[in-house]
């Protein structure tokens, strides 16, 4: 019997990864999802984010996703992400320079299209900011 599943991580500009994988974890809409083998059929919004692929070989892999969809099937699962990097690639000070650009761009903006625009890069910045804590807890950076 398989113990993994495939996994396909890709954005607009490019495939980030594909693999195999023992389970896979990502933030829905609805709150945290751990998605193993054979897991029943889903589909699901995703909060900017991370992603987190626990591979066969027990390694894992972090990846950043600026939102998106998840799609589960019992052999595959994909994630279609808005943006994704891997967690290696994100810049810190870049993701706290974005906070703080949003946080005065709210402050500035007084149409409601303005302010969903700095609300957004807002949130995806501070969602950045936390996966890097995350990482940082679990030793990888």
């Amino acid at each position: 019997m398989k113990h993994t599943i495939q996994c396909d991580i890709v954005s607009a500009q490019e495939e980030i990864f594909s693999g195999e994988a023992a389970m896979i974890f990502a933030t829905g809409s609805m709150g945290e999802l751990g998605i193993s083998p054979r897991h029943a059929p889903l589909i699901t919004q995703l909060k900017p984010g991370p992603v987190r692929v626990q591979q066969a070989d027990g390694e894992e892999a972090f990846f950043f996703v600026g939102g998106g969809i998840l799609e589960v099937m019992p052999h595959l699962v994909t994630v279609l992400a808005d943006t994704a990097v891997r967690a290696d690639d994100l810049d810190e000070a870049a993701a706290v320079r974005a906070k703080e650009e949003a946080e005065r761009a709210l402050q500035d903006q007084t149409g409601d299209m303005e302010i969903a625009e700095a609300q957004a890069r807002l949130l995806e910045a501070a969602a950045q900011i936390r996966a890097l804590e995350q990482l940082r807890k679990k030793g990888r950076r």
